[in-house]
């Protein structure tokens, strides 16, 4: 629990007193954000504010989560574990996709950086590393920090690849990871359009995964309180470092969301909403709730649907659209709400897809042992 709190602390101070002299860097590198001529009018004042912001809450994670381990291991805790160290490789690597396609925007000063198909590929190549790792690393039980099953709270035994043969079956299930990766790191990356909306959103996404990851600590298969009791423990590797990890994520953009906040000193640009993607993909194959994370990042799954919807309608009726603008936090500016209220509101909504998220974990684990 202390490393817990400190990697968040850590990551938290990190953000808030260091993100200003990131700033002043980000200006002095003119890397400013380029805004649409078509997007919305309001946010056209927004041209020129420094982004790439995911720099400083990737760099404030990473720090608070092995300064968290350091004070940990020295008041008797375990190591860096490979659970975690997978978690922070999907987000560093995404990050890296994203900083490439920011940098390429800033440098030609237009809003498209990577072409589409390029940053697909760099997203895939990351979560391709990322899947043959996690099933390849042990830990220090001798278990693997993924399994080759499918999950939703836990594993569904009937829908393991390796059911399939272990060549077709390690193949499917790198497929099956690098899906998730890709619908994770694009569906935070569409809702990183308002001051502070991807920011809120993924707070509380990785709040989720503390909650989550920390129940599984206490009820894991191996020295929890029901490591007996096969039908009620969790075989998650390492749980507790998943759950000090998330909370490294949640306090470095805590104290991002400080300067983040409408109107915004900094963008966290696709630096940023890439490696929350990342991160969170991992985190939901780690702790074996891969199908939850429809409902953990259920805001991240609308905004993308809406996107989905709009082309879809626009094609099939030949120019006509469903929303004023996609994604759908652009269709209710465009309808007269004002920015904070289209980002409070859509906070909400973010909060009660993780608590329904959440609540169905529990209410899984509660009928087992009712």
């Amino acid at each position: 629990m202390i490393a817990l709190l400190t990697a968040g602390a850590v990551s938290l101070l990190f953000t808030l007193l260091l993100t200003p002299l990131f700033i002043r860097l980000f200006k002095r590198l003119q890397w400013g954000q380029f805004i649409r001529d078509d997007g919305p009018k309001s946010h056209h004042s927004k041209r020129g504010t420094p982004t790439m912001g995911g720099i400083i809450f990737v760099l404030g994670a990473v720090v608070g989560y092995f300064v968290g381990k350091a004070i940990g291991q020295a008041i008797g805790g375990g190591p860096v574990t490979a659970s975690a160290l997978l978690v922070i490789l999907m987000m560093v690597g995404l990050g890296l996709v994203g900083f490439i396609d920011d940098f390429t925007k800033t440098r030609n000063q237009r809003s498209l950086g990577l072409t589409p198909w390029a940053k697909i590929i760099g997203q895939t190549v990351v979560g391709t590393v990322f899947a043959v790792l996690s099933i390849t690393l042990v830990d220090r039980n001798g278990d693997t920090p993924a399994s080759t099953a499918i999950s939703w709270v836990r594993d569904i035994d009937a829908l393991d690849f390796m059911l399939l043969g272990t060549v077709i079956g390690s193949v499917l299930y790198v497929i099956w990871v690098v899906m998730i990766t890709l619908g994770a790191s694009n569906g935070v990356n569409v809702a990183d359009g308002l001051d502070g909306l991807a920011t809120g959103a993924s707070i509380l996404a990785f709040a989720g995964y503390i909650l989550i990851a920390f129940w599984q600590f206490n009820q894991s298969c191996v020295g929890g309180a029901h490591a007996s009791v096969a039908y009620k423990c969790y075989e998650t590797s390492e749980p507790l470092d998943l759950a000090i990890v998330s909370a490294a994520i949640v306090g470095g953009l805590i104290g991002f969301l400080w300067w983040n906040t409408s109107p915004a000193q900094v963008f966290m640009g696709d630096t940023g909403s890439l490696a929350l993607g990342g991160a969170l993909a991992a985190l939901a194959v780690l702790t074996r709730t891969e199908l939850l994370i429809i409902l953990i990042g259920g805001l991240f799954v609308i905004v993308t649907g809406s996107v989905i919807l709009q082309r879809i309608y626009f094609k099939l009726t030949h120019g006509k659209r469903i929303f004023l603008m996609s994604p759908l936090h652009h269709h209710f500016e465009l309808k007269g709400w004002a920015e904070i209220t289209v980002v409070v509101r859509f906070w909400i909504i973010a909060g009660l897809f993780v608590a329904s998220g959440v609540g169905l974990f529990y209410l899984e684990w509660a009928i087992r042992t009712s």
